[in-house]
């Protein structure tokens, strides 16, 4: 049978879960994720995994962070005083926000802590910093 290699276009049924089995998604209950591998358009440690597979096998691997979302950054946590926020938004814990920088690009945020008249954002993407666990079924390679 074939095996998956750079170039590939592949159907893979995954399951992600934190390493303490916390699961943060999956697509059992929906169509294969479909991809090129080499593409870069996932985590590298994903692509890396699915490589060599050929369709019907599964297996379960860790991802280091490094390999994932990489690891969480302080320098892209910043705490701003509320009455920087628009008269319309009144933040909350755990609110995403998208933002400008400097060079008109969006930045998404998340709200990690409201103290008093500061608030902290925090850009990094929420699984940095986390190893991840992958359970993949490589159903097809288009």
């Amino acid at each position: 049978m074939t095996q998956a290699q750079n170039g590939d276009t592949v159907k893979v049924h995954y399951t992600g879960k934190l390493t303490d089995g916390t699961q943060f998604d999956t697509s059992a209950s929906g169509n294969p994720l479909e991809f090129t591998l080499g593409g870069g358009q996932l985590i590298p440690g994903f692509e890396q995994a699915v490589l060599g597979m050929t369709p019907g096998d599964t297996k379960t691997v860790t991802i280091a962070s490094g390999d994932a979302y990489g690891e969480h950054r302080e320098d892209m946590v910043v705490t701003v005083n509320k009455d920087q926020f628009p008269d319309h938004i009144t933040p909350q814990l755990g609110q995403q926000l998208e933002m400008r920088q400097a060079n008109n690009q969006p930045l998404n945020v998340v709200i990690t802590d409201i103290s008093g008249e500061e608030v902290t954002l925090d850009a990094n993407h929420p699984l940095a910093g986390k190893d991840l666990v992958f359970d993949l079924e490589l159903v097809e390679i288009v």
